[in-house]
């Protein structure tokens, strides 16, 4: 077991937290947001540690949401998670909105994902995990072969979630062999932001002596 371990994520219009305690109970916290993540993460993470009575010298690993989400979303917590993992001098571990829709689910599972604009996210996971793609709706008949489904964009016949998405975020990090990689945002696609349309400003040389 990993100690303790404190998972989170902003990825979409919520601030969800859980902590994973040694002797295998899991408290979770989850607060519906549109905005306001940035300033909601850190004091909600305090007072999920104070519920269980400990404080952040008490985490001994982390687990973030890195994606695929909400672009700023994601950043905010990836962000979070290295700045907490330097301070504490924890690892941090980044898992993937998909991964987690996919844990404590039966083998072989297509998770589906909505991506919007009539795309929608894809990863199958069986003996061996595929990659994540991001496909037109119009193509899933192709790709999609296993009699598991589960995400908002499978359907009548998908799986719910086996557990809160953090809580599975929070598992799978303790289970995970290290050292790993640090977290990264998980993008398929390009930010929506739209690049300034104004010129830069001129810089101009230092007047001579």
């Amino acid at each position: 077991m990993a100690g303790v371990v404190l998972a989170f994520d902003t990825s979409a219009a919520h601030c969800a937290a859980a902590l994973l305690l040694p002797d295998g109970r899991v408290l979770t916290r989850h607060e519906p947001m549109e905005k306001g993540q940035a300033e909601r993460l850190m004091p909600l993470l305090e007072g999920l540690l104070a519920d269980a009575g400990l404080g952040w010298s008490d985490v001994t690993r982390l687990a973030v949401g890195t994606g695929p989400g909400n672009f700023t979303g994601v950043r905010i917590a990836v962000a979070a998670a290295r700045g907490l993992a330097l301070g504490l001098g924890v690892p941090a571990l980044g898992i993937t909105r998909l991964e987690a829709l996919a844990y404590g689910l039966p083998r072989p599972l297509t998770v589906i994902e909505d991506a919007r604009r009539g795309e929608v996210y894809v990863q199958g996971f069986g003996s061996s995990d595929q990659d994540a793609l991001l496909l037109d709706v119009s193509d899933l008949a192709h790709v999609v072969e296993t009699t598991h489904v589960t995400g908002s964009a499978a359907g009548p016949d998908a799986l719910p979630p086996a557990m809160p998405l953090t809580e599975a975020m929070a598992r799978i990090a303790a289970a995970r062999a290290l050292p790993q990689p640090r977290p990264a945002p998980f993008y398929l696609r390009g930010a929506d932001a739209a690049p300034p349309s104004d010129l830069p400003p001129v810089i101009l040389p230092d007047p001579l002596p």
